[in-house]
């Protein structure tokens, strides 16, 4: 018997008075025995409260106190409660200490909350709750997609549960060699594929959405399509132009920060750490700046640096002790006279053998072309680039989109009716996100979860990236404002958007500023439809409990953070809801649908290194001399690591056929009853083809280098529409995969 049904939409017609009432539901439901109460559903009229009708006040009000439960108990499928919780659930200390990981938020450790499951907790650890099968999301952010097979998420679990344990039975049992033996071999995953013995096949039966992937059709298990940056070039990404081009146009475009000062000094502590100042001198530099000196670079804004120094520092000592070897890294680029930058010192520090009280031991690399020194400076880029993985993974992506939007989510449903004009503007832009959050805590950033075995910081990953949480400042998160702090951008009333970027030709920040501006102009409007004053917005009780509870509830452990919106004027609600579907939208695309274009080709982002650099007179030394393809194969990701994360990836770079992107919106005209917000909406999708034209057209001139660079593969990340399937382009509403 069927215990529930998907309803999308209600219509009412020839209703006296009335004509035509259109409820736009998108909503589950269940046998009335499952709830306390009756469902409530609204028309689709927008009311502020001060102007909701007098009889739909108490149901108004009481939907939201259904909304919000009363915060005890253990959660069923079928319920619709929103409540916060911390991340208590990444680890099961139950399995052994191994599997168990700290508490993140309300700690030491800050975090933004995830949604409450209110699941039993572990016999050895009170704190932890113990993990299941099923994760409970309140159900209506479980959507009904069109197919279910179309749900990437499902893609993701089946690699968790099919893919990783016959890929271990198969390094395991010696049916596939540990390693690569030379780049041709790397090369061969997107020719040839992954051929195991059809008894191995028999155990998995693959879901339509990993049909591409994974084959059980004879001897070929898994065969991955080519990556952007090898179709054109396959050894571009061994140029030094690329790897530059890389922290302007790649899949982490938004970390390069200008170098103010010289050489660049640590924020650790010297009484623990020791002194880290980088041990790059001018001699390194100057050489390569075209008769400038390092302060004249500096004052002409033409030096940069990709600092991966201090948040690794405090943790590499323990990450060292494992399989893998690494190092914090600083490198330097100029910015050439032609526009594009170039890398000109790499700086790799590892922990003192003595203690970290004495500092790091530090190595500074340079170019180099020929020989076994220029292997030695792509195994620099390398370990560079393990870094720049890492933090894109755990930080740019998942704690700075995925993580910080959650507590939003949950603030917004407990707050604000469905019929609040507010809701109405963020709903579109949370699509999806608490369902994908949810399986990412039981599959990917998990105790011994595809994350922690397939990137660097392994066991560290998450409680590193609450140490960096502890720096998150919500208001920076507008690009705009990104632009200053990190210094690539200056104030400039005549220029567009206010800032002139001080590199002109930066994709990633130059499309963005196109897309923030279309994002902003909608929500001003929007916002003026509905508030004639500050006073009305200082008067809306539902949007006072939505932001207090937000600030110091959902990100609780920032609230005493001076830079939050205080949400008293009309200014500060358009800010920080352009901010909210900037992250949701654009920045989320920018980081997350490169990531196999760029990533799925390993040798040009390696997560992990395994082995220190060679030094000179060593055996290893001499190996890469002899045989360099297989000795810097030796040290990124292994071949079984780099087959999780390929198979992953692919799965994240792709967009579902049921995506709604920016400009677009699930019901067509019906969602609201009101003309101007609809006229409004209509103009911002209009503007929004007229940036994806501008951007195409970009992409065609030809004196814009670092638009297609050495890899020949234009920057199409924000690039608003996208067809479904692995495009490298298309901006969805929301965190949906």
């Amino acid at each position: 018997m069927q215990v529930e049904f998907y309803l999308k939409s209600l219509t009412l017609e020839d209703i006296p008075n009335h004509g035509t009432i259109h409820f736009v539901c998108n909503s589950w439901v269940y046998n009335s025995k499952s709830y306390k109460t009756d469902r409530i559903f609204f028309a689709n009229n927008t009311y502020l409260p001060s102007g909701t009708p007098a009889p739909l006040v108490k149901y108004r009000e009481e939907e939201l106190k259904n909304l919000r439960g009363d915060g005890t108990g253990e959660r069923k499928e079928y319920d619709r409660i929103y409540d916060y919780d911390v991340y208590n659930d990444l680890g099961n200390p139950d399995s052994g200490d191994n599997y168990a990981r700290p508490v993140l938020g309300g700690s030491t450790l800050p975090y933004p909350r995830r949604g409450r499951t209110g699941r039993a907790k572990t016999n050895k650890d009170p704190n932890s709750e113990k993990p299941s099968d099923f994760v409970y999301i309140p159900r209506d952010e479980a959507f009904g997609h069109l197919k279910s097979s179309d749900f990437l998420t499902y893609g993701l679990k089946s690699v968790a549960q099919d893919v990783l344990p016959v890929l271990t039975d198969a390094f395991d049992g010696n049916i596939l060699s540990l390693e690569f033996d030379n780049f041709a071999e790397v090369r061969k995953l997107y020719e040839g594929g992954i051929t195991l013995p059809t008894n191995f096949l028999s155990k998995i039966a693959p879901l339509p959405v990993l049909k591409e992937i994974l084959r059980t059709d004879g001897e070929q298990f898994l065969k991955y399509p080519p990556p952007k940056v090898m179709q054109v070039d396959k050894s571009a990404w061994m140029t030094d132009e690329e790897f530059a081009r890389e922290t302007i146009a790649g899949v982490n475009p938004n970390v390069i920060k200008i170098l103010e000062e010289f050489p660049p000094r640590s924020k650790l502590d010297a009484q623990a750490y020791g002194d880290h100042t980088c041990i790059i001198t001018n001699e390194h530099l100057e050489p390569y700046l075209g008769g400038l000196t390092v302060e004249q670079a500096i004052q002409n804004k033409t030096l940069f640096i990709l600092d991966h120094h201090d948040y690794l520092i405090p943790y590499l000592r323990s990450i060292n002790a494992t399989t893998t070897k690494a190092y914090a890294t600083r490198t330097i680029f100029f910015l050439k006279n032609d526009g594009t930058l170039t890398p000109l010192a790499i700086e790799l520090s590892k922990p003192h053998p003595q203690g970290e009280e004495y500092g790091p031991v530090s190595v500074v690399y340079v170019p180099a072309s020929e020989g076994v020194a220029a292997y030695i400076w792509l195994l620099a880029k390398a370990y560079v680039v393990v870094n720049d993985s890492c933090y894109h993974q755990l930080v740019s992506h998942w704690l700075n989109t995925h993580a910080v939007v959650e507590p939003f989510i949950i603030a917004t449903n407990r707050h604000l009716s469905v019929v609040h004009p507010i809701y109405k503007l963020l709903f579109p832009h949370y699509r999806d996100t608490m369902n994908i959050n949810s399986l990412a805590r039981k599959a990917l950033v998990n105790a011994d979860g595809i994350i922690e075995q397939t990137f660097l910081w392994g066991r560290y990953a998450l409680e590193m990236s609450a140490v960096i949480y502890k720096d998150w400042v919500f208001t920076d998160q507008a690009l705009p404002a990104d632009l200053l702090k990190r210094g690539v951008a200056v104030e400039d009333p005549s220029a567009p958007h206010g800032i002139r970027l001080v590199i002109d030709d930066y994709p990633y920040a130059s499309d963005g500023l196109e897309i923030w501006a279309a994002i902003k102009s909608w929500v001003e409007e929007y916002v003026a439809f509905y508030y004639k004053s500050d006073e009305a917005l200082q008067q809306d009780p539902e949007l006072q409990a939505w932001w207090k509870e937000l600030v110091e509830v959902g990100h609780g452990d920032l609230k005493a953070k001076p830079w939050w919106q205080k949400m008293q004027t009309r200014e500060e609600l358009i800010e920080a809801s352009a901010t909210l579907i900037w992250i949701a939208s654009a920045l989320h695309a920018a980081v997350n649908f490169g990531q196999y274009p760029y990533g799925g080709y390993i040798l040009n982002r390696p997560t992990l290194s395994r082995r220190f650099m060679p030094e000179k007179g060593s055996a290893e030394y001499e190996a890469l001399a002899k045989n360099p393809e297989k000795e810097f194969l030796k040290t990124i990701t292994g071949k079984k690591e780099t087959l999780i994360d390929l198979t992953v990836i692919e799965i994240l770079s792709r967009h579902t056929s049921d995506e709604f992107y920016l400009g677009q919106r699930d019901g067509g005209d019906y969602w609201t009853s009101d003309a101007g917000p609809l006229e409004a909406f209509k103009r911002f999708g209009n503007k929004l083809a007229e940036i994806e034209q501008k951007l195409t057209q970009r992409n065609n001139d030809e004196t814009l280098t670092n638009r297609t660079g050495p890899a020949n593969m234009p920057y199409t990340l924000l690039y608003p529409s996208s067809e479904e399937g692995l495009t490298f382009r298309g901006i969805p509403n929301s965190i949906s995969i």
